[in-house]
């Protein structure tokens, strides 16, 4: 059987993908931190669009694989909104909050897995 936290990390990926979330990228931060297995980066490009994706990643993961978040925070602004389901972590950006707060910089030693996306 496919690992299935993976397998969540591709639900939500695929859910991003059909709300044109962009440069959509998987961290493998597994045996660099305690927080989780995958932390999955997503730009929406303005936050309706980011509300767009989070709602569409929550239902996908939810009528596909039965799981609700822990926790969402920062709909509010929905600038950055962080999905946490445990063992994948969830973020939904907008390109300024991106390109200032620099994921993929910080965690730059993680591994990138490959996306499969449709576009």
């Amino acid at each position: 059987m496919p690992d299935p936290t993976y397998h969540l990390a591709l639900t939500a990926v695929a859910a991003a993908d059909e709300r044109q979330g962009g440069d959509i990228l998987i961290l493998d931060v597994n045996r660099l931190s305690s927080l989780a297995d995958y932390f999955i980066v997503i730009t929406g490009y303005s936050t309706t669009q980011v509300r767009a994706i989070v709602r569409a990643i929550e239902e996908k993961i939810l009528l596909g694989l039965g799981l609700s978040p822990q926790r969402i925070e920062g709909m509010a602004g929905a600038t950055w909104v962080l999905m946490d389901y445990a063992d994948v972590i969830i973020h939904v950006m907008l390109p300024k909050e991106r390109e200032f707060y620099d994921l993929e910089g910080f965690w730059g030693h993680a591994p990138r897995l490959a996306v499969p996306v449709a576009r």
